[in-house]
């Protein structure tokens, strides 16, 4: 008898391009069902042959969080690249499935790309929907201190929503992670 999927040990790991087609199917499930929160839409992800998701997955950090062998979440890291910014990184495209939802694999996942941050980077920055209440409470509990807000930043069938912008500092660029 094979346990529930919450039953498993949740894993962490980067995704590579042998990832690609469970990568695809996660993403375009987060755009289809939260549109709201993600500045990329659905309609141009979809038209995306699998190699953009391959070379995606080469090119960046994207971590995997797996359940049974099942992916239910992922998040990226992207490191800014100019010479007055490369300090600073941004957790981007963080999406966990509705079954692991409460289950802690949202806190792994943004602990996971902190902890690679910290290693690289000063600072660690995103931006999350005013309105998506969950993940600004998961986001202050890992650490993160909202700096400013966006107003009107995303706009969507006519209607606006602010982003507010966190970030979460690591040894002589600021405070040290709190925990």
């Amino acid at each position: 008898m094979t346990p529930p999927p919450h039953a498993a040990s949740p894993a962490i790991r980067l995704l590579t391009p042998a990832d690609a087609e469970r990568y695809r199917a996660i993403r375009l499930e987060a755009l289809a069902t939260h549109p709201e929160a993600f500045t990329s839409t659905l309609e141009r992800e979809r038209e995306k042959p699998l190699a953009w998701f391959e070379e995606r997955l080469a090119a960046s950090d994207v971590f995997g969080a797996f359940i049974a062998g099942e992916l239910v979440g992922t998040a990226g890291f992207r490191r800014e690249d100019g010479a007055k910014t490369a300090h600073r990184a941004v957790l981007w495209g963080m999406y966990v499935r509705p079954q692991a939802r409460k289950s802690g694999m949202g806190r792994l996942l943004a602990d996971a790309v902190a902890a690679h941050a910290a290693s690289r980077v000063e600072q660690l920055h995103l931006v999350v929907v005013s309105e998506n209440l969950p993940a600004l409470r998961l986001y202050k509990a890992a650490g993160f201190a909202e700096y400013g807000r966006g107003v009107k930043a995303l706009k969507q069938n006519g209607r606006y929503s602010d982003e507010i912008m966190m970030a979460l500092f690591f040894g002589e660029g600021g405070t040290s992670r709190p925990r």
